[in-house]
């Protein structure tokens, strides 16, 4: 694949276009920005971990750690912000379902205070199939990754 276009790139998408992209909402809503989106391509999702959010009330109240899961859903919603940007308009507000979580690995806890960055590559797409890898970042050490793929439905 070439170099992108400027027309190609998108620079930063605040909380308020994606949730206008996505249709997740509190307390399920796993991500606070996207910058650096390449249509097609890739994106980086920022998520600011708080000690506020809900799931720390019980994993774990004495040391607090994000689960994996949750992480694996901030991939998955950076991945759909990506696919929105690329497909456009047509594609916002619909829903997408996992398909399949491979080499799933969790290298680091993300705890409150954290910044993660959600790295989302494309590896492939066929019809409404798409397939990513994804990284979690805090100061640039890995904390988690996975490969996954989503399908885009096309019932609304």
């Amino acid at each position: 694949m070439g170099a992108a276009t400027e027309m190609d790139a998108m620079s930063d998408i605040d909380i308020t276009r994606v949730m206008q992209m996505i249709p997740h909402r509190y307390p399920m809503l796993m991500i606070d920005r996207v910058v650096n989106v390449v249509r097609g391509e890739s994106a980086i999702g920022i998520k600011n971990v708080t000690i506020n959010e809900p799931f720390f009330q019980g994993h774990f109240p004495q040391r607090p750690v994000m689960p994996g899961v949750m992480i694996i859903e901030s991939m998955a919603q950076t991945a759909a912000v990506l696919v929105v940007a690329t497909l456009g308009a047509e594609a916002e507000g619909k829903l997408v379902y996992f398909m399949t979580v491979d080499e799933a690995r969790f290298r680091k806890p993300v705890t409150p205070g954290d910044t993660a960055y959600i790295h989302v590559n494309k590896v492939r797409q066929r019809g409404n199939v798409w397939k990513f890898k994804g990284e979690a970042k805090v100061n640039d050490i890995l904390c988690a990754e996975a490969t996954y793929a989503a399908m885009i439905l096309n019932d609304r």
